[in-house]
């Protein structure tokens, strides 16, 4: 007997739409970034444990696993690598590298949000799609898919967007085969960080924690 029904399947994939479309409502328009990533955090870690009660071995199905770690850090560490010389190699020749002390406690904090993020869009949306679609749906379209979901969510960053693009299908393709939210939240989180300071030349930081400690 399945763990999980089509019907509930559907439900979480319109709950992480919904939550994509309150980005740009609360983060964007209202500028409400750490109140918003703070409550989705907090709501989605409520759920997490809340099936995690309802439903016995949902976690393992979700990819909240230790067991293949290192299978699937394995897989995700040469693109990381990659992907961080490439950071560099950009931003320097955009003159975009910006490593301040700021991106320490980034690096801290932005894997908890990461892995989050990667429950959303690979455990929820590009799993649930996969199942509910029981085959009859090309994995390849379902993985492109939800990575123009991610794609969009950061619109209208286009650099962030062709970034996150990219790192959705990387990620699809190994949730897929290998199912662990850990490696992938925590390289999400660090490659993201990265990102900001290399690439986009924004403060993760300031937009985040700045009106707190009434930085500027």
């Amino acid at each position: 007997m399945s763990i999980t029904t089509n019907q509930q399947r559907i439900i979480e994939v319109i709950a992480v739409i919904c939550t994509a479309l309150g980005k740009f409502f609360f983060m964007d328009y209202l500028n409400w970034r750490f109140p918003f990533v703070v409550t989705a955090i907090l709501a989605w870690t409520v759920y997490i444990i809340y099936q995690s009660r309802k439903r016995p071995g949902i976690l393992a199905h979700w990819g909240f696993r230790k067991d293949n770690f290192k299978e699937v850090l394995l897989k995700v560490l040469p693109f990381g690598v990659f992907a961080l010389i490439a950071f560099i190699g950009i931003g320097y020749y955009r003159d975009t590298l910006n490593l301040t002390w700021h991106i320490l406690p980034i690096l801290l904090t932005y894997p908890i949000w990461g892995v989050i993020q990667q429950f959303l869009l690979i455990g929820l949306m590009t799993g649930n799609l996969q199942e509910v679609s029981n085959g009859r749906v090309n994995k390849n379209i379902i993985i492109i898919a939800s990575a123009i979901v991610f794609a969009l969510v950061h619109y209208p960053f286009y650099w962030l967007m062709g970034g996150t693009f990219i790192l959705a299908i990387l990620y699809g393709y190994i949730y897929l085969k290998a199912r662990n939210l850990y490696v992938l939240g925590l390289f999400h989180g660090w490659l993201a960080a990265l990102f900001y300071y290399t690439v986009v030349n924004q403060d993760p930081f300031l937009n985040t924690f700045g009106k707190l400690l009434q930085l500027e």
